[in-house]
């Protein structure tokens, strides 16, 4: 009688081991589907901060700033975030002779550049950090090292 079920618990601890291995490359695989390795990011782009499981929107790593990009929840953004402290049309970004500018466009929660509340017009330095919602993006330029 003990040997049946001493059987009985080493088939069902090797299919539990089978199922723990399975879990954890099934995960893998998942991880490794959401990368993009066609995305050529250029010269400057913006890089989410924050961890993106813990976000209730679906939003992407990173986000490749060409002559113009714009945040906000409607689709005619560039950036569609679906975040109630997000307006419509939150900011834009701008190239310029060279130079990036960020725009706050009238938004309801404003846009914060390195933790101050932008009105204006403000030019983009490397590893600017930008705040809006609850979604933080560090602004980087490969073609521009500022130490």
């Amino acid at each position: 009688m003990y040997d049946l079920i001493s059987i009985a618990f080493k088939y069902i601890f090797v299919i539990i081991i089978y199922l723990f291995i399975f879990t954890i490359i099934r995960m893998i695989y998942l991880d490794l589907k959401t990368v993009d390795y066609k995305t050529d990011l250029g010269q400057a782009y913006l890089k989410l901060l924050n961890r993106m499981d813990s976000l209730p929107f679906n939003i992407r790593d990173s986000y490749s700033i060409g002559d113009e990009l714009s945040l906000g929840r409607s689709s005619s953004n560039d950036i569609v975030i679906k975040d109630p402290f997000i307006s419509k049309k939150h900011f834009r970004i701008l190239k310029d002779e060279g130079e990036f500018f960020i725009e706050d466009l009238n938004s309801s929660n404003g846009t914060y550049v390195n933790g101050d509340k932008i009105g204006d017009v403000v030019v983009l330095k490397n590893n600017d950090l930008i705040k809006t919602g609850d979604l933080e993006f560090i602004f980087l330029n490969k073609n521009k090292e500022d130490i």
